[in-house]
């Protein structure tokens, strides 16, 4: 099965004005879960504790907030299993939990349940059913110009609440698939359920290549259209005003983005997919 990978945020906090700053560690610090299961594949998740604002934020530091030990349960209401960690360089933190049997379905309900010295994170979601992508378009201002933008056509179901999710990944450039920008749609705002929409591709985090919001002729670009849930759909959009606003997106020190986990921070979500590739060449 070819596992997909999306983008770690890591959510900080603010909520101590304590001088001592191990004092403040102490008492800001929470357990972190970045999760999800896609409809076709295997649960996904990561573990940290969030950094209390003022604190040192670099490569080295990031490590000493992941969990090595800790229970990673997930449930589709029938079958258990037991998440296995391993090194994956791509996710920040390097160390992800993922599963093995257990497959996302379209209409499922899954829950978790992380168990780490003597604290207890649990959540539950359900994945949406997917919309399929109908087309990708690569489209140039100018003939002569080497650069463009993606546009993906799709049709938004007439009397259903959807919230989408747009990522992309462009094949030997990029590890893991990026939420585009302003790449989170409610579809309250479509005019019409036949959808054409550009995308603006997203931030990696995890490159110090410049960030350039247009694709390359010769890309060959994967374009992934997700569907969730509001509590999914309001953290992405959390994360998103994060970098409008000209925040640090991977460590919002101002605000706690949206959570739906009971005794912690972060996100469990499902997710309906589509996913459609593109390659991107000269126009004649």
């Amino acid at each position: 099965m070819k596992t997909n990978y999306s983008v770690l945020i890591l959510v900080f906090l603010l909520g101590c004005t304590t001088v001592d700053y191990k004092e403040e560690v102490e008492v800001v610090s929470k357990i972190v879960l970045q999760g999800y299961i896609e409809e076709g594949d295997v649960s996904h998740v990561v573990l940290s504790t969030s950094v209390p604002i003022g604190s040192t934020v670099d490569t080295l530091s990031i490590l000493k907030h992941l969990f090595l030990f800790a229970k990673v349960t997930v449930s589709d209401g029938t079958n258990s299993e037991v998440l296995i960690p391993q090194f994956d360089k791509n996710w920040i933190p390097p160390l992800i939990y993922t599963g093995k049997t257990i497959v996302g379905k379209s209409g499922n309900t899954y829950s978790i349940k992380v168990e780490y010295v003597g604290s207890v994170l649990k959540s539950t979601t359900t994945i949406p059913k997917s919309v399929p992508i109908r087309e990708l378009n690569y489209v140039k201002n100018n003939p002569l110009d080497s650069t463009g933008y993606v546009f993906v056509k799709f049709d938004d179901p007439v009397n259903e609440k959807n919230h989408y999710q747009i990522l992309t990944k462009v094949d030997g450039k990029e590890p893991v698939y990026v939420p585009a920008f302003y790449g989170n749609l409610n579809d309250d705002n479509f005019s019409s359920s036949d959808v054409n929409f550009q995308i603006n591709r997203g931030v990696l985090l995890i490159t110090s290549n410049q960030f350039k919001p247009y694709f390359s002729d010769g890309d060959f670009v994967f374009v992934k259209l997700r569907t969730m849930d509001k509590a999914a759909f309001d953290f992405w959009n959390d994360y998103q005003n994060e970098i409008v606003n000209g925040l640090n997106p991977i460590f919002p020190a101002n605000t706690s983005l949206k959570s739906n986990i009971i005794g912690g921070l972060g996100i469990w979500a499902g997710y309906g997919v589509s996913v459609v590739s593109l390659q991107t060449r000269k126009q004649e």
